[in-house]
């Protein structure tokens, strides 16, 4: 039998879906069936699950149910994906495999190498750019060459045509088209089981439908106002989508043109929406331009910084029990929820590479563990940022003060409350700075320094003097 395959990744969905869509459009021209293949890679599948992990995977197994009602039968394998290719190739003919291609990362490897092996045997290969709305290498400078800071990249960005909602025609997989092999399934059905079984916790926001409405809310409720409350972490004052994105359960063209066709009577709110978009979008160029940023500064004059290795401060950190009350409370919300809010991610990261001294790596790492809207290019360039270390990075000196981030953005304590409870009952005048609490404060309010709550880890001033001179000697050297 002549087939064609849709391979689905990080792209759940079955609207605006730019490669389902050609896939569909070629296999009714040819007169060949379409086979929808997802490939499980052990790489993932056999590492310890994390809220990460187990979010993607109860992603897919609820996409691949919804796929299976709507009559496209999602088959699932489980080995290299050189073989899993294989497999369906003895059984099939395969002429054509549509997909949307990955550009940066391990992703793009995997492309590259399924490309040569596919191409090598004869058979068409159609990769389409999905994930953003400006591929790595359509936003340039005059002279052909990358932006390395965001204002001049945004302002080109802005000017850019954005590509338009793609139509998928849902009649399709009611007819005859469709390949439904269920025995070629089963080894993939049976693992994707087992790791669910494995899941430490069920998360509910999953699926397009879910997508769907958090974006309505976004608009109606939040995007107005959103430059004015997305720096609050007290507030639902952030759109929530990133991790719809994270598994490709909405199209980023989706967002776009959503928010743009909402009428609005200040626009304030959309334009900075925008520029997050864009971030988005200029990190992940930033990433094609720089394949190794995952592993080494972009900034030459910092590799060879020497990074403090105490494992005990970056336990303290990653449970958040620095003794620093907005930076525990934001730790805490990732460990709990997958989920950080975006100026605590900044906030926490600073700190972990300017108070703590350690390795920014160790940092991208941990997040990559937890958070369930993790994008690569954005979490590496968000720590380089944080670090110093990066393209259009905060200059080293400028350092953030956690205690008076904590008084700018959570003035009250509220967030800070809500995620330590040891600190629950402290007032508003000590919550920011607990440890400058006296006795019978700490006695009235059952916070009982270094018990109850963590005295300060370091000293922030005299950190951020060493962190000045450590990036200044790793200048001169």
């Amino acid at each position: 039998m002549d087939i064609v395959v849709i391979w689905f990744r990080r792209d759940m969905r079955l609207n605006d879906h730019i490669a389902l869509s050609k896939a569909m459009t070629y296999a009714k021209k040819h007169h060949y069936k379409l086979f929808a293949f997802y490939h499980l890679d052990p790489y993932f599948t056999e590492m310890e699950l994390d809220l990460n992990h187990e979010h993607f995977f109860q992603n897919l197994a609820h996409f691949v149910k919804e796929a299976r009602n709507a009559h496209l039968y999602v088959h699932l394998f489980h080995d290299d994906v050189i073989s899993a290719f294989g497999q369906v190739m003895s059984h099939y003919d395969i002429k054509a495999v549509f997909f949307n291609e990955d550009q940066v990362g391990i992703g793009k490897k995997r492309d590259d190498q399924v490309t040569d092996f596919l191409e090598k045997k004869g058979i068409h290969v159609s990769k389409w750019q999905d994930t953003q709305l400006h591929g790595a290498k359509e936003v340039m400078k005059a002279d052909g060459t990358h932006y390395q800071v965001f204002t001049p990249y945004y302002h080109s960005w802005r000017k850019q045509e954005k590509q338009p909602v793609i139509k998928v025609d849902p009649p399709f997989f009611n007819g005859e088209h469709i390949v439904c092999d269920e025995a070629l399934s089963q080894k993939g059905d049976t693992k994707l089981r087992e790791i669910i079984k494995r899941c430490s916790r069920r998360f509910d926001q999953i699926g397009e439908e879910k997508a769907a409405k958090t974006l309505r809310a976004f608009i109606q409720k939040r995007m107005e106002r959103y430059h004015v409350q997305r720096d609050v972490p007290s507030l639902f004052g952030t759109s929530k989508l990133s991790r719809f994105l994270k598994t490709g359960t909405i199209s980023i063209r989706t967002i776009f043109h959503a928010i743009m066709q909402e009428e609005l009577f200040d626009d304030e709110g959309r334009e900075t929406f925008m520029k997050e978009l864009a971030w988005r979008d200029f990190y992940h160029m930033i990433f094609a331009h720089y394949p190794d940023m995952k592993e080494k500064e972009i900034n030459a004059a910092f590799q060879g910084i020497e990074w403090n290795e105490d494992e005990s401060l970056f336990e303290a950190w990653c449970q958040g029990k620095t003794g620093f009350p907005l930076v525990d409370a934001g730790m805490r919300q990732l460990n709990e929820e997958g989920w950080m809010h975006n100026r605590l991610r900044m906030v926490t990261a600073s700190f972990l590479t300017k108070d703590y001294f350690i390795d920014w790596r160790k940092g991208e790492a941990y997040f990559a563990k937890k958070l369930v809207d993790y994008d690569e290019a954005s979490n590496i360039g968000g720590f380089q940022w944080a670090a110093s270390v990066g393209t259009d990075a905060v200059p080293y000196f400028r350092i953030f003060n956690p205690m008076t981030q904590s008084k700018r953005f959570d003035p009250q304590g509220e967030f800070i409350r809500r995620y330590v409870p040891e600190l629950k009952h402290v007032s508003e005048k000590w919550i920011h700075e607990p440890s400058k609490m006296p006795l019978d404060e700490q006695t009235k309010t059952g916070c009982l320094l270094g018990d109850t709550y963590p005295l300060p880890t370091v000293d922030h001033q005299m950190r951020r003097k060493e962190a000045i001179a450590l990036f200044e000697k790793a200048k001169q050297q």
